[in-house]
């Protein structure tokens, strides 16, 4: 289980790089600029619709200005209070990610037609130098007593 467990973050390192940039623009762009807003639209008593998407309009575009204001000594509990609501449900979004591409089985990407178990044997059947062609520099021998039927597997394309 620990090895699956392991596969899975192996496999979701890039997605998880990419998630933590997210999160730091979308808290920059997003949700420094929502704190503002619902700050402002609170102020006078129960929340005022007009006054959170008047705001948040005004401070969404200027995201570094919004950080800035977010900062200062009146929206600083506001943005803490967004931020952590925000990065809680961003990382159960992540954790739901990241057990999506956890590995079902232990066999899960590995390739299962490998022809490693034949080591060794392919050069006591096979020439390298004239009969029936295989690949680009194995050939199976006409002139060899036995059997030399070949099962070709896959398809062929005429152009």
């Amino acid at each position: 289980m620990l090895d699956r467990i392991k596969r899975g973050f192996k496999k979701s390192k890039t997605k998880i790089i990419i998630a933590v940039i997210l999160w730091i623009i979308l808290s920059i762009v997003f949700v420094a600029p929502m704190a503002i807003s619902i700050k402002d639209a609170t102020t006078n008593g129960p929340l005022n619709w007009q006054v959170l998407f008047e705001t948040l309009g005004k401070y969404i575009v200027n995201p570094f200005g919004s950080l800035g204001t977010a900062f200062g000594v009146n929206y600083i509990g506001a943005f803490w209070d967004v931020l952590w609501k925000f990065t809680l449900v961003y990382i159960i979004a992540m954790t739901f990610g990241i057990i999506k591409a956890i590995p079902k089985t232990e066999y899960a990407d590995i390739e299962h037609g490998s022809s490693d178990w034949s080591q060794g044997e392919e050069y006591r059947v096979l020439s390298k130098n004239k009969g029936i062609l295989l690949a680009q520099k194995e050939f199976l021998p006409v002139d060899k007593r036995g059997n030399v039927n070949v099962l070709v597997v896959g398809r062929f394309r005429f152009w």
